[in-house]
């Protein structure tokens, strides 16, 4: 399931026309000048590992260069309150990963194309610290004379960084680019802090730019469902004001009610959905030492306890399957300890 911060990051960033703000800023002026912005376009698919989905978004874009060239843009949202020191790491596999899809769509090609790898941060608990070089992980000598041959055999890779947290708000709201573009960068810079609330007044213009928009109720709205998820009640205090100022009054109220109310149903719906889950898994481990049982095969407590208290149902499963067919104890449950 997507987190709050996934969902909202691919509607405000995933349009073209508003992620040209964002790589504009971010790329050297020299790349951005060879770039053809008219060509750049969203492209299907995501690279990002599916654990690290709710504290990753990311987006693939292609452009063409004024020659002709292809171009990828890779771009890594990181959610996460701690600094990832392995991030170029990460990158260098996300980006052949991308290679190697290339390869595949266009095998006529005897060339590969840029891909251009922008990570943006936004974690709450400083600015950003990792190695952005993956040479800068290998364990290579300290003497610089008997470091710079061993250079040269390590991958040369590294990664541009767009830091929100060393950004100042002011910064952030003079890019260039479309109001929600703005605006986005901002709630994200500052959405898990506690600086939030005192600054959200002074966004007001660009709320009500967004607002006067041709989308401008459905953007806004984004916005504030996005708040609401990841602020607590000052915040959700602020946003109305903010909200009455820019809109009408009910207008503004209705809004509030209408996605103060989805969020209580979607909490709601996911603790029952994590409630049958466990449900499902519960029943199945039961289901799982009955057989056993009834095959004559006793387990010691702790792997009985071992099998009660997991909620991995595809083990689980696997288990049951084995269970019903497998001639010995051991081949039912693999390298568990009975």
């Amino acid at each position: 399931m997507s987190g709050p911060h996934d969902l909202f990051v691919r509607y405000t960033l995933g349009q073209p026309e508003r992620a040209v703000a964002e790589l504009r800023a971010a790329l050297p002026p020299r790349v951005i000048s060879q770039v053809d912005w008219s060509t750049l376009q969203r492209e299907s698919g995501s690279v990002v590992d599916p654990e690290l989905r709710e504290t990753q978004s990311d987006l693939l874009f292609s452009a063409r260069l004024r020659g002709g060239r292809p171009l990828l843009f890779y771009v890594l949202l990181e959610h996460q309150s701690r600094v990832d020191g392995w991030m170029a790491l990460r990158m260098l596999r996300y980006v052949v990963r991308q290679l190697e899809h290339w390869r595949q769509t266009n095998p006529d090609s005897e060339k590969l194309p840029v891909v251009v790898p922008l990570v943006m941060y936004h974690g709450p608990d400083g600015a950003w610290s990792a190695p952005r070089r993956v040479e800068e992980l290998f364990d290579l000598p300290d003497e610089s004379e008997a470091r710079e041959p061993w250079r040269a055999l390590v991958p040369r890779f590294e990664y541009l960084l767009d830091d929100l947290t060393a950004e100042r708000a002011e910064t952030l709201m003079a890019r260039p680019g479309p109001a929600l573009t703005r605006l986005a960068l901002l709630v994200l810079r500052y959405g898990r802090t506690e600086e939030l609330t005192r600054r959200l007044p002074d966004w007001m213009a660009l709320f009500a730019e967004v607002h006067a928009a041709p989308h401008g109720d459905e953007e806004l709205g984004l916005v504030v469902r996005y708040l609401l998820q990841v602020g607590d009640r000052t915040v959700r205090a602020a946003i109305g004001g903010v909200l009455r100022s820019v809109m009408e009054t009910h207008r503004a109220e209705e809004l509030m009610r209408t996605y103060g109310e989805e969020l209580i149903e979607q909490g709601r719906q996911q603790g029952l959905e994590q409630g049958r889950a466990q449900g499902r898994a519960q029943g199945r481990a039961e289901s799982v030492l009955l057989i056993l049982a009834a095959r004559g095969w006793s387990v010691s407590e702790q792997t009985r306890q071992r099998i009660l208290t997991c909620t991995d149902v595809t083990l689980l499963e696997r288990w049951f399957e084995r269970a019903l067919k497998a001639p010995t104890l051991s081949e039912v449950l693999g390298d568990l300890s009975q």
